[in-house]
């Protein structure tokens, strides 16, 4: 549905998406993670058709974005991180003129308004005047106009910004069923919004892709090999680091501990591909001869903060000339926050 090649921006001499190539396709869930000025939001400006590329090129659902950028506009959902609306109108007068911008045909405009009231929970306010509405409602009213004309392809930039707790379960539900028929890219700084929408993940670093993928394939991709925690009995904390010692040169020991009850917890990491299997029967072998017991056994996994911290933590080595726009472009992007943070 999306193809991107070589894509790069510059705004004078400052080039804020170096040769980004990435492609989603259908039903699929993107989502752009990034620190301040990672490009996020040039990217998707230039998917929609409102930036075009010093570089490189860009189709959505085959259209090219800088020979037919009206084309593209029709195939995508747009919804900006200030929702465009018009408190003075009501939900369904400001459906009825995005109607009216979108030029859906009269007869099938009720049809559509009335879909995505349904879609994004609002028919119970479509008489409501929108500045009377809550952020949440907000909006989902401007989700309703990202949909109203059925596009293929809906490119969400923060989504659920500035929402409780509550408003934000909800979007992400509303996102990830949309998910489900709809080609989605979404941008973010909420991790976990990530991890609960998102089957793919792109992070952006200083204008360029750092990592992409699902979040356990880069993490693999990183790792290359698992870390393991034991819970073990059978010896002093002393006498099992020197036996993890003796596993093998390719063995990286990490804490051993004693606990009580004659316990030891030991971490330790394997360089490798094996499979889960595998590596469990190599640490089970491995306790047998040395005449432990394991009580516990537990694979951890890099998060995907781990993930993102460890790709973007480099200090940025350019800064924009002073009158420039940051390297984000328009809207730069804010600091990366867990959720209930302070956007």
């Amino acid at each position: 549905m999306i193809e991107v090649q070589g894509l790069t921006k510059r705004y004078g001499p400052v080039e804020a998406v170096k040769d980004v190539s990435f492609s989603v396709g259908a039903e699929q869930v993107l989502g752009f993670l990034g620190p301040n000025g990672a490009g996020k939001t040039t990217i998707m400006k230039i998917l929609t058709g409102y930036h075009f590329p010093s570089e490189g090129s860009a189709l959505v659902d085959g259209v090219s974005v800088q020979e037919d950028p009206v084309e593209v506009k029709r195939r995508i959902g747009y919804l900006p991180e200030s929702v465009p609306l018009y408190g003075d109108l009501t939900v369904d007068e400001y459906l009825g003129f995005i109607a009216d911008a979108r030029l859906i045909p009269q007869a099938e405009r009720k049809k559509a308004v009335d879909a995505s009231l349904e879609a994004c929970g609002l028919r119970a306010y479509r008489s409501k005047r929108i500045e009377t509405l809550s952020r949440g409602y907000k909006q989902r009213t401007g989700l309703a106009q990202a949909i109203l004309h059925d596009p293929p392809i809906l490119i969400l930039d923060e989504p659920t910004s500035g929402l409780d707790p509550n408003q934000i379960i909800e979007i992400r539900s509303l996102i990830k069923e949309l998910g489900k028929r709809k080609t989605v890219i979404l941008s973010t700084h909420i991790l976990q919004e990530v991890e609960a929408i998102c089957s793919q993940v792109l992070i952006l670093n200083e204008g360029r892709i750092a990592a992409q993928g699902n979040p356990e394939e880069i993490a693999g991709t990183m790792k290359g090999g698992d870390t393991w925690e034991l819970l073990l009995k059978g010896a002093d904390a002393a006498a099992v680091r020197d036996k993890l010692f003796r596993i093998g040169g390719e063995l990286a020991v990490g804490a051993v501990n004693s606990r009580d009850g004659g316990l030891v917890e030991a971490g330790f990491f394997i360089p490798g591909r094996d499979g889960d299997s595998l590596v469990g029967e190599r640490i089970f072998d491995w306790a047998v001869a040395e005449g432990l017991k394991i009580l516990g056994m537990t694979r951890k996994k890099l998060s995907l903060e781990d993930i993102f911290v460890k790709l973007t933590r480099e200090e940025r080595t350019s800064k924009p000339p002073a009158g420039e726009p940051p390297a984000g472009g328009e809207g730069a992007d804010k600091p990366l926050a867990r959720q209930g943070e302070d956007q």
